[in-house]
């Protein structure tokens, strides 16, 4: 009997023993002890596999560093570095904990070491990383939650700021205020340049420094946006919480859906970017960055001087002030800045002048008082000699904001920012009054001589000529100056090149859109030269040109036999300049001279998805994985337009040929000159004029002229299809009746051999991991015949972003039938035989 019970206490002990060496297995996945350190060659993975710590090398350097990554993101992001400064130079390392003092250190393969930490108390500690991506020094070996925290990584940001930490100023030790540092180089992750931080003033504001010069700020927060930064804000995807208490002044966000993977990086650019990562092409998404306009960073402007986005070469001067050294200045050097022409007189003399849509870096004096009026703050500047400068405080205009120094980096922005005024010499403004009266005087003797010279010549023909006048006057205003007087524009600016000025809209610098001349087109374009022609559109031709500066561009010029006129033009100006996403094309200008009417874009050297998708040989350039990043670059833009951004845009005319690819074979939805507005409470429109082209219509807008998000869903669908299978949506298909694209993919799914319709030159996509036949049957889910039934563009960047997501079945889609099959339903096509599918729709009587 004693033996039969020592026999089973022995297999309990054992058990046990068992038990606990697999419990401390297990810990040791996430947690380093004294008895546990981490070698080089390890890892430690947070619990729900979220974050990766370990050693690592970074780009084409050699040397080791200990660093954080995602684990689930294929290609290695560190998001913190614990020994940027200090790196080893061999792979021998360990990250361990010292014994005698609890504190983190990595040490050497010669006996030296690296203090990670300096906090500890105790020499009892254990370190353990997060899911959130925090590595943190807990007080005891205890593997739970419990336990005190003596130190976290998340109170020593290096390049990238997380959700959940913090970033502002530390008032118990302001040495260790939280802010971010870009690296050296993609290859040194050693503190760069540029640093991005909260402002130690309590304005609420972030900065962007480089070598500790202020170069960029994101305005006040006002609660809910920052005043010059609005699309940086609450709601969509991130929540931004402003906090202010005894431990200190700082930012903290979070994510509504924890599912999404983002970070916000002081890139070594010196811009801050917003990236998210995105499952269906491996890849980062750039969701946002600032500042936009590189020349704030690599070819300032210097004091008083605006910089204009994405072009570095180009300067101006505030009204008032010229150039501190003309010769730096032609020579491109802009970095002295401006000077005023005539000083101030501090007096009430000097008037102010007003500058709307206008941003500049500094820190100016804010006064919150909300019952503050302009005319107040206007009295506060005049009652210090120093103040230069005033604006409203908060982005409700509310409060002063009143500048002593001098301003710097100053921009031009679309955003609703309060209006600038900047304090100028009486006599700037007398010179101006001056001109005036001059240009006046002119006219009125002009009148007077005109006048007296018909009346002597004309008499008794003078209702006729006052007939025939009046039809010349109104022959001689030009589609230009209808145009220009209709987007707000009063024509009296330099037309060679207005970048300082653009478009007005209501008396507002609204549009910030350059206006080029026809003679600068000309040369940029070799005179339209056949040779640089990139195609031809519903609009008129295109063409490749270069401006004077080396930028590449397209040029599309209106034709005159073109079914599109001044509407869709006027619309293109509109809703482009408004809109900013990178899969938009950019518009860079346009020219508005006699009867031209051109629209400059950013060049695409990759020209059109159907240039390369509908081309047996082109068509190999796009293997499986380029085809999602272009489904999934679609689907992110009309997102934007149908949810995210100012204004919410109906496209109306999505097809192959309207969607551009740049030099990364990434889209870029083009041709806004079909979109409509919407409300954003209202969920369907109507019209009388249907535009649009055939087999990319849905089947509400060209029977009814119904059109709403699902009509741009619909056409989605198509494209998504075409782009599987190669193949145009009005061609023909099935040996027993001429069925379209749409027809023949609903045949294969019922039949369960959707692997039929995928493109032939894919070949083998297994490795990629991604299902085709998914593809194909959201393709199916967005052309079903009732709008009801499809889904939003949300629930489709959703299907793609994440696979596990279950898919409904599919219901029959619209237009079952080819245009031909409809007409001759018993004819028998097996290949492709269609006219051309390329023509765009002007006009349809709707029933």
């Amino acid at each position: 009997m004693m033996e039969s019970k020592s026999g089973k206490l022995f297999i309990l002990l054992s058990f046990f023993i068992f038990y606990c060496h697999c419990v401390q297995f297990y810990h040791a996945a996430d947690t380093i002890t004294q008895d546990q350190p981490l070698p080089d060659g390890k890892t430690l993975i947070s619990a729900g596999e979220v974050f990766e710590l370990g050693f690592f090398s970074p780009g084409k350097s050699k040397n080791r560093y200990v660093g954080i990554w995602y684990k689930k993101v294929t290609k290695q992001t560190v998001v913190w570095v614990a020994n940027r400064r200090t790196p080893l130079s061999h792979s021998s390392g360990v990250l361990t904990i010292k014994s005698n003092n609890g504190n983190l250190m990595i040490l050497d393969e010669i006996g030296g070491n690296i203090m990670v930490t300096s906090d500890s108390a105790t020499n009892h500690t254990s370190a353990r990383l997060l899911d959130t991506g925090n590595f943190i020094l807990i007080e005891g070996n205890s593997t739970n939650d419990e336990g005190r925290v003596i130190w976290q990584s998340f109170d020593y940001p290096t390049d990238t700021y997380l959700p959940g930490m913090k970033l502002g100023v530390n008032i118990k030790s302001p040495q260790n205020s939280w802010f971010l540092s870009s690296w050296t180089s993609e290859d040194d992750p050693a503190p760069g340049d540029f640093t991005f931080g909260m402002d130690s003033d309590g304005l609420g504001q972030f900065l962007i420094r480089r070598d500790r010069k202020i170069y960029w700020t994101s305005g006040t927060w006002n609660g809910e946006i920052f005043s010059l930064m609005p699309e940086m804000r609450r709601g969509h995807i991130f929540h931004y919480s402003y906090i202010s208490n005894e431990d200190g002044t700082y930012f903290i966000y979070s994510l509504y859906d924890n599912t999404i993977i983002s970070r916000l990086v002081m890139d070594v650019s010196g811009q801050i970017k917003q990236l998210t990562w995105l499952e269906s092409s491996q890849s980062w998404i750039l969701f946002r960055s600032q500042p936009i306009a590189r020349c704030e960073v690599y070819a300032p402007c210097g004091a008083y001087g605006i910089c204009k986005e994405d072009m570095l070469s180009l300067c101006t001067c505030l009204h008032g002030f010229e150039p501190y050294s003309q010769r730096d200045w032609d020579s491109g050097d802009r970095s002295k800045g401006c000077v005023r022409r005539t000083e101030l007189n501090c007096g009430n003399q000097d008037r102010f002048l007003r500058l709307s849509g206008m941003v500049f870096s500094g820190n100016p004096r804010v006064l919150k008082n909300s019952s503050l009026s302009l005319e107040d703050c206007e009295f506060e500047c005049r009652r210090n000699c120093s103040c230069i400068a005033y604006a409203s405080a908060h982005y409700n205009r509310t409060g002063c904001s009143l500048l002593d120094g001098e301003l710097m980096n100053i921009r031009e922005t679309s955003s609703n920012v309060p209006d600038l005024y900047v304090l100028l010499s009486a006599s700037e403004f007398e010179n101006n009054t001056s001109s005036d009266r001059e240009k006046k005087k002119r006219k009125q003797v002009i009148s007077a001589l005109a006048i007296s010279l018909s009346i002597l010549l004309l008499g008794s023909f003078m209702c006729c000529f006052c007939r025939r006048k009046l039809m010349n006057k109104g022959k001689r205003e030009t589609s230009q100056e209808v145009l220009l007087r209709e987007l707000g524009d009063d024509g009296s600016d330099d037309r060679e090149l207005m970048n300082a000025n653009g478009l007005r809209e209501g008396g507002r610098k609204g549009l910030e859109l350059a206006l080029y001349s026809f003679a600068s087109i000309v040369t940029a374009t070799d005179n339209f030269s056949p040779t640089n022609k990139l195609g031809q559109g519903g609009f008129g031709p295109v063409y490749k040109g270069r401006l004077s500066q080396g930028q590449e561009i397209a040029v599309k010029r209106l034709s005159r036999s073109s079914g599109q006129g001044l509407e869709e033009f006027k619309n293109e100006i509109i809703l482009i300049a408004k809109l900013q996403h990178m899969n938009l094309v950019r518009l860079l200008g346009c020219c508005i001279e006699g009867e031209e009417k051109i629209l400059l874009y950013e060049y695409m050297p990759n020209k059109s998805l159907d240039f390369l998708l509908f081309d047996p040989t082109q068509g190999k350039l796009l293997d499986w994985g380029k085809r999602i990043h272009i489904i999934d670059g679609i689907a992110q833009g009309l997102l934007y337009l149908h949810k995210y951004s100012r204004l919410r845009v109906i496209h109306r005319d999505l097809k192959a040929s309207n969607i551009l690819l740049d030099g990364e074979m990434s889209p870029k939805i083009s041709d806004f000159g079909m979109a409509r507005i919407f409300g954003r409470n209202e969920l369907e429109a109507n019209t009388n004029r249907v535009v649009g082209t055939y087999g990319y219509m849905s089947p509400e807008y060209a029977m009814e002229g119904l059109f709403s998000e699902k009509s741009d869903v619909f056409s989605f669908g198509v494209l998504l299809l075409e782009i599987v299978s190669g193949k145009k949506n009005t061609s023909f298909y099935h040996s027993d009746m001429s069925l379209n694209l749409l027809g023949y993919a609903w045949e294969l799914w019922k039949d369960g051999r959707v692997s039929e319709l995928m493109d032939p030159t894919l070949g083998d996509t297994t490795s990629t991991g991604c299902d085709i036949s998914r593809f194909i049957q959201m393709g199916l889910l967005c052309v079903q015949e009732s709008a009801r039934d499809r889904p939003t563009i949300f629930d489709v960047v959703s299907m793609l972003g994440n696979e596990m997501t279950t898919l409904a079945n599919p219901k029959r889609p619209a237009f079952f039938l080819g245009r031909r099959g409809l007409e001759e339903n018993s004819s028998k096509i097996r290949t492709e035989n269609c006219s051309n599918n390329d023509v765009t729709i002007s006009v349809i009587e709707a029933r």
